[in-house]
């Protein structure tokens, strides 16, 4: 397939087409979705379909490292490449490489109209670049001069002719969609912003919904279904996974003592991101990515105490406390595209513990889910109705789970650590 015909498959077309004709030249598009769903993937991809258009791009990133984003870049295009069949990818990718410069700031650094135009002088002069695309990752919109910055921003890109995309990760209990506001984070400046759009993880796919589309009221729900690790269409993602960075791993934990805490620990060392599902007032071993559920965020994850009993085949306390961490686990599962727990497969076919919850639902959804046995000291994963003994296996998604027993004993530690270092490397091998 030519390159043209490979970019007419792009999600940007059908966005495009929803948003009445798409961003347009010195306007601000707005990629919003909680942490770790997908807001860098989307707007790298929003770069690769400019690049495959022959058009130039600035990627400013203030959260990621400049190997980071360049890799991201790489992936996807290998991805798209196979996926595709795309004629001459060699020499497209040298094109796509001579379009695109990218500027990485210190994280926490803010992001001032100086330092856009410092960076885009950088690109200018010293890459060649002339972009008709600016992508701001990691802007910090709870910065005081947040209107007069946009309005600067805005300025920049109508002089030079390009679109402006910024991400911006939702504050808590936020859903966007048609009809929707836009969050409490830019109120006061919501007429700046010309399009917003909201990612919602689903599984193995994540859900892109429209929410501002210039003055025009969303009436349709778009509702692309993209492949998580990708942000490509779904349908058209190849079945060999995209060589997604360790950084873009985000492990989806509680937290807790035992074995949650070493998942977390081992995230940490090797570089990945996480989410810790918890509530206020129980006591966690790691603040890392900490999420503190409300009740609302809490009440999506109810089950009544007849249910659990039916699926566990076994009583569980009915204290107020225990309802909250089974309510919790469901967000930890929820958005996984695979989990991984350790603990104690029992005869019945479930998982000992508040630990089998989350297995549990794994099952119910049909997401991949490995469970480690302490006892048996062995991995099995649920096949056919049943548990089935596996080789020890890899993480293969970039949004997974990580549960298991409070009780965590050396075998089971064992197998989590080389849990990661089977999937991602070792500590000391990465820079």
């Amino acid at each position: 397939m030519y390159r043209k015909e490979v970019n007419a498959h792009s999600p940007l077309r059908i966005l495009e087409q929803s948003i009445h004709g798409g961003l347009g030249k010195g306007n601000l598009g707005l990629i919003m979705s909680r942490h770790g769903v997908g807001k860098t993937a989307t707007l790298v991809q929003i770069g690769l379909d400019d690049l495959m258009r022959e058009r130039d791009v600035l990627h400013i990133t203030l959260e990621q490292t400049l190997k980071h984003v360049t890799a991201f870049y790489d992936a996807l295009f290998d991805e798209m490449a196979h996926a595709e069949s795309l004629r001459d990818a060699a020499s497209v990718r040298e094109s796509v490489m001579r379009r695109r410069a990218i500027k990485a700031l210190a994280e926490g650094t803010a992001f001032t109209p100086e330092r856009l135009d410092s960076a885009l002088d950088f690109a200018t002069r010293y890459v060649g670049v002339k972009p008709t695309a600016l992508l701001i990752d990691g802007y910090g919109w709870q910065c005081k001069t947040v209107g007069a910055d946009l309005a600067a921003f805005k300025a920049v890109a109508k002089r030079i002719g390009a679109e402006l995309w910024m991400t911006m990760t939702t504050p808590s209990g936020y859903v966007g969609g048609p009809g929707k506001s836009l969050p409490e984070t830019v109120t006061g400046v919501e007429a700046v912003i010309d399009c917003a759009v909201y990612l919602e993880p689903r599984g193995n796919h994540v859900a892109l919904r429209l929410v501002k589309d210039h003055g025009n009221k969303p009436v349709d729900d778009v509702l692309l279904e993209m492949h998580s690790d990708t942000m490509r269409l779904a349908a058209l993602v190849s079945p060999r996974p995209a060589s997604v960075p360790t950084e873009g791993f985000t492990l989806l934990s509680g937290a807790a003592p035992g074995a949650e805490a070493e998942f977390g620990a081992c995230a940490e060392r090797l570089g990945l991101a996480e989410e810790n599902y918890s509530f206020a007032g129980r006591k966690v071993e790691r603040n890392r990515g900490l999420v503190e559920l409300n009740d609302d965020e809490l009440r999506l994850g109810d089950v009544s105490d007849a249910y659990l009993k039916a699926h566990m085949h076994r009583s569980y306390p009915s204290t107020p406390l225990f309802r909250k961490v089974m309510q919790s686990i469901w967000h930890q599962v929820s958005t996984a595209a695979e989990v991984f727990a350790v603990g104690k497969v029992m005869p019945d076919g479930t998982v000992k513990g508040g630990t089998g919850w989350g297995v549990e639902l794994a099952k119910h959804w049909k997401k991949p889910v490995f469970v480690f046995d302490q006892e048996t000291k062995a991995w099995s994963t649920w096949q056919d109705g049943a548990w089935t003994k596996v080789d020890p296996p890899t993480v293969t998604r970039s949004r997974f789970a990580g549960t298991g027993t409070r009780f965590l004993e050396d075998a089971g530690r064992e197998a989590i650590r080389s849990l990661f270092s089977r999937s991602f490397g070792n500590a000391s091998s990465r820079n």
